[in-house]
């Protein structure tokens, strides 16, 4: 069964805003820049654009409206007072805020306007409140200006600041070529007001594990601990799959994907529809038969698309320019991301994906060098707070590049703080338990064992990705070469592969400070 415009699977029972581009300025600014800055962010937004200056603030939004266009166009309105939101990302608590807060006060539906009237009401104190993904802008006619960022960096955020003018928007390639060397990250879960500066938010989830810590490391966890996992997971799911508009999964093939694939298949199918699910690989490669096995196995409405290595080899300038890094290990993965994204871009404008799992579960092959349950928990907690410029900036930029949003139910909160929170021991990878093995448990008769227990492999490496392109890049670029232009960077160039790929990027995006902008995987 086809799943066709307007057909809904989830429970919505309302209309929301997703993905935008957002710009914003404090201090003295042209609105013709901010006009510019919108135009190069055009495909996170299609449905519409809009701005406002209050105050000493500008703000702006190129916006993807799910099904509210009218009403949840951005920036949006105070009620009380003369302010102005931009925003990115789904707050996910807004229908308890919105008691809270009285139905009165509200003018749409779109999600973020809980955080305007919130604001109103307790300043910049109320982004504690926000349970979500989201980077917010907000400005008033009286002067304030403040800017929030939820605590995991899913929303998209970069900031630059010169003389008395501070500049935002949600990608690197919106700022002009003379504001890029000032250009960095705007630090996940913190505040920003010109009076106070950069403010920390709550700390981050699971930084100390707190449950069972009396349970020897050998001890098999109780039968709760594989319940509550299930049992968090599927609400997260479910929580992806509220939208009014159609909703599909990007199956890899990998557990992590056939896990959300499972669990959405089985909600979707309660409410007698059936789920789109997307598959791209090389012919004959891992990832596409192990997807279509789990398509056959849920009963999902299956799509995918076989590519060449000619094809994926003439991508990657392209890819490059959209994933906004050259780091090997992210093109590998995003030019089957990419091809995914668009795959579904056809069918569906939202997409769940199972990006999160294995830094929470320990999923991937280093994390078996350690022999110590809290090495192996600060190494996790390290990689989640670098996700903003890594992983998350790929499914965020290759979604984006499509104008879908992506959903990431690992990457809940909840489940966040419930697989942090667990003894790390349990997550240690040896001869009988294989990576991720309390996840593959919690699951256990969702999935063919085949698929359930499949080794891991990179999104790059099981689509056939890797060689295909380490090949051939290298072959662009002599020892010679990458020995006399290595150090332009710290660390330095570690392949002629990596500066293939720089090359590309710097003609792409001239003029950023590298260091400060792009995440690399260095082996430690």
């Amino acid at each position: 069964m086809e799943v066709l415009p307007g057909q809904t699977i989830g429970t919505a029972e309302r209309n929301e805003e997703q993905m935008s581009a957002i710009v914003a300025a404090h201090g003295p600014f042209e609105d013709d820049l901010g006009r510019r800055m919108l135009e190069r962010m055009a495909h996170r937004g299609p449905d519409g654009v809009g701005f406002r200056r209050a105050g000493e603030g500008w703000v702006g939004s190129r916006y993807l409206s799910i099904t509210d266009p009218e009403t949840g166009a951005q920036p949006l309105a105070g009620t009380r007072q003369a302010i102005w939101l931009v925003g990115d990302g789904k707050i996910y608590n807004d229908r308890r805020l919105r008691d809270q807060l009285g139905s009165d006060r509200f003018r749409t539906q779109s999600d973020l306007e809980v955080a305007l009237h919130l604001y109103e009401d307790r300043g910049w104190r109320a982004f504690e409140q926000l349970w979500g993904t989201f980077a917010l802008v907000i400005t008033a006619a009286d002067g304030r200006f403040t800017v929030a960022r939820d605590v995991l960096g899913i929303a998209p955020l970069y900031w630059a600041r010169r003389r008395d003018t501070v500049l935002f928007a949600s990608e690197l390639t919106a700022f002009d070529p003379d504001w890029r060397a000032d250009v960095e990250p705007f630090p996940p879960g913190h505040v920003w007001t010109p009076e106070e500066g950069l403010i920390a938010g709550p700390t981050f989830p699971g930084a100390s594990p707190v449950l069972l810590n009396s349970r020897a490391p050998h001890e098999e966890p109780p039968p709760w601990v594989f319940a509550a996992l299930r049992d968090t997971i599927i609400r997260s799911v479910q929580q992806g799959l509220d939208a009014q508009v159609p909703v599909g999964v990007l199956l890899s093939g990998g557990v992590d994907s056939s896990i959300v694939v499972a669990v959405a298949a089985h909600l979707a199918g309660r409410q007698g529809r059936t789920l789109p699910t997307f598959a791209v690989g090389l012919e004959g490669s891992p990832d596409l038969l192990a997807a279509q096995l789990v398509a056959q196995h849920c009963g999902t409405e299956h799509h995918e698309l076989t590519y060449t290595a000619a094809d994926a080899i003439e991508l990657v300038p392209r890819i490059i320019a959209e994933l906004e890094s050259f780091d090997p290990t992210l093109v590998h993965s995003a030019v089957p991301h990419f091809l995914v994204s668009g795959l579904s871009a056809r069918h569906v404008k939202v997409v769940l994906a199972g990006e999160g799992a294995d830094e929470l579960f320990a999923g991937y092959a280093h994390y078996g060098r350690h022999t110590s349950g809290p090495e192996l928990h600060e190494e996790l907690i390290e990689t989640l707070e670098g996700m903003h410029i890594g992983g998350l900036q790929r499914v965020d930029r290759m979604a984006g590049a499509h104008g879908i949003e992506p959903r990431l139910p690992f990457l809940d909160l909840d489940v966040v703080e419930l697989a942090l929170a667990l003894p790390p021991e349990w997550k240690l990878i040896g001869p009988d338990r294989p990576a991720k093995w309390m996840l593959r448990r919690a699951f256990d008769g969702w999935l063919p064992d085949e698929v359930l227990w499949r080794r891991k492999e990179q999104f790059g490496e099981g689509t056939g990705m890797n060689d295909v392109l380490r090949e051939h890049y290298e072959a662009t670029v002599t020892e010679e070469d990458l020995h006399a232009n290595a150090d332009v960077l710290d660390p330095p160039l570690r392949t002629r592969e990596e500066l293939a790929y720089y090359r590309m990027f710097t003609e792409a995006l001239p003029g950023l400070n590298v260091g400060r902008t792009i995440g690399r995987f260095v082996e430690a």
